[in-house]
């Protein structure tokens, strides 16, 4: 299988294992992430680490070779795929953690921004390259990446085609945080920062944050009314409130 599926602790592990090809897409992997991220879904994991097998590249995108011979509506097919199997990651109910090891080009950039949060090891090199091959991205990469960085930093990324090194991927917020050592294992340290707190309100509040990219403020504003009053009435709000007059840790079921 070229997509590896195991647990680390809490954590749900997506390895991307084509590393002789570093780890490109083709649809026979986009399948894979797709049934993947199904078992997630279904699974009792309190977040997803995604990152690509060996040290060169955590997908270095689309596989060229087998897009070359495509028909159009085969294309617009392969494109379709690609946008709803990454999509899932927005509809999980816990984080994703993508962790750049190496390259992420095209399809595999478009991969991390589907992801809720992005780490790269200061190998990192990111980039939405397809302007040099006659075609612009297709799997988010053109909506994703202007909500991430803004419109005129995006255009530039797109337009020029450049790679972006660790560095720069932090400083312009690209990337979350720039991490040492094995990627699983910093994928691990970070998921440990909030896998504790409560399942349902984390969801909440991701749901808030999502929400704010689509609506005008006051819209958005009665949306996090509503999913504040939620939070309220778990129980997990009880035992936060409880454990912090007692100055005790809280202890969430996540309920």
């Amino acid at each position: 299988m070229s997509v590896e599926l195991t647990t680390r602790e809490t954590c749900a592990v997506l390895m991307l294992n084509r590393p002789e090809a570093l780890n490109a897409l083709s649809v026979a992997v986009l399948r894979q992430i797709d049934e993947a991220l199904e078992t997630v879904a279904k699974s009792r994991a309190r977040a997803l680490i995604i990152t690509g097998a060996g040290n060169k590249a955590f997908c270095a995108g689309a596989d060229i070779k087998e897009f070359r011979q495509q028909a159009m509506l085969d294309s617009k097919a392969r494109t379709e795929l690609g946008q709803a199997t990454f999509a899932k990651l927005d509809r999980l109910p816990i984080a994703s953690i993508a962790v750049i090891n190496g390259y992420a080009f095209g399809g595999g950039l478009e991969l991390a921004l589907a992801s809720t949060f992005r780490l790269a090891l200061p190998n990192a090199k990111l980039g939405q390259p397809e302007i040099k091959l006659g075609t612009i991205p297709g799997y988010g990469g053109t909506q994703r990446l202007p909500r991430l960085i803004g419109e005129a930093r995006a255009l530039e990324l797109i337009l020029t085609g450049r790679t972006v090194e660790a560095a720069e991927a932090e400083r312009i917020g690209l990337v979350n945080r720039i991490v040492e050592g094995d990627a699983v294992e910093a994928g691990l340290a970070f998921a440990r920062e909030f896998t504790g707190y409560s399942l349902p309100v984390l969801a909440l509040a991701r749901a808030a944050v999502q929400r704010a990219l689509d609506l005008p403020i006051h819209e958005g504003l009665k949306v996090e009314a509503d999913l504040s009053t939620l939070s309220f009435q778990t129980r997990d709000a009880d035992e936060g409130a409880a454990a912090f007059t007692q100055k005790r840790k809280a202890r969430f079921v996540d309920a």
